[in-house]
């Protein structure tokens, strides 16, 4: 209801609020805000600036961490063909599982373009070219995920170090098995001449690079016969393209590359 000999007043004219026990107008209202925003602009740049591996995600801190010079840089190897929605998994998976341990690294996908048969070997071969600037390699299959986090992958000094040993790999157990996962420094794949080049289709050219690493006195037992002929030095091949990938927002390189196939020394399985 309205006063007795006044109108009603359907809305205030004067828009504003109540600060300290004063009514403060619209106009006063703008003025007010604009100086305490100066005030508070002033005040933020007066503060140093937040650490920059704090101030970012997980994954991303690996990133800057990643530049240290102090610790062995990983380069993980992955031929790869057509198995996308396992390398979707892949990359999340180990940048959760190696951010754990600290470790530098960058995943390398390495890609067979070709129309031959696959070739595994050769593909980690010229991964091996293609990531000098790294100390190390893992040799890793994209349907391989560690789980335990006893798992290292730390710089394997002293030899060779298989991660998915005959002990925890859910499918080869015998002894001499050194697929998978292998963790190998540049200075000893170098020695052995790196893998065969002959091991077209699936299988035993771990194996072979068994008798490789056997032979320079870094394994034990012998199970086949070494191909002396191919290797780092011979493995031919064309890198049609590289491209920088992210899958959610982490960041891997795929290589694509063409294998050429000698036929005369091809094996196939």
């Amino acid at each position: 209801m309205a006063a007795a000999g006044h109108s009603p007043r359907p809305f205030s004219h004067t828009i504003g609020f109540s600060l300290m026990g004063y009514r403060i107008s619209g106009s006063k209202c703008l003025g007010t805000c604009l100086l305490l925003t100066l005030i508070a602009g002033a005040y933020l740049a007066s503060l140093p600036i937040q650490n920059e591996k704090g101030a970012l995600p997980k994954h991303d801190r690996y990133q800057i961490a990643s530049k240290d010079t102090a610790k062995k840089r990983l380069a993980i190897l992955v031929p790869f063909r057509d198995r996308f929605e396992e390398l979707l998994e892949f990359i999340p998976h180990m940048f959760t599982f190696l951010n754990k341990q600290n470790i530098p690294f960058h995943i390398f996908v390495i890609q067979q373009k070709d129309s031959n048969r696959f070739n595994r070997a050769s593909l980690i071969n010229v991964g091996f070219l293609y990531t000098k600037e790294y100390d190390y390699l893992a040799m890793h299959d994209v349907d391989l995920l560690p789980l335990n986090d006893d798992l290292k992958y730390n710089y394997p000094a002293t030899g060779p170090f298989h991660i998915s040993s005959p002990q925890t790999h859910p499918k080869y157990h015998y002894d001499t098995f050194i697929g998978g996962i292998l963790l190998v420094k540049r200075e000893h794949y170098d020695l052995v001449n790196g893998m065969s080049n002959n091991y077209w289709g699936w299988g035993l050219e771990d194996d072979e690079f068994y008798v490789r690493l056997k032979d320079a006195g870094l394994k034990r037992e012998v199970t086949r016969r070494r191909d002396r002929r191919t290797g780092l030095h011979d493995v031919q091949y064309k890198i049609w393209s590289s491209h920088r990938l992210t899958v959610d927002d982490l960041p891997f390189t795929v290589v694509n590359v063409e294998l050429m196939c000698d036929q005369s020394i091809r094996i196939n399985f």
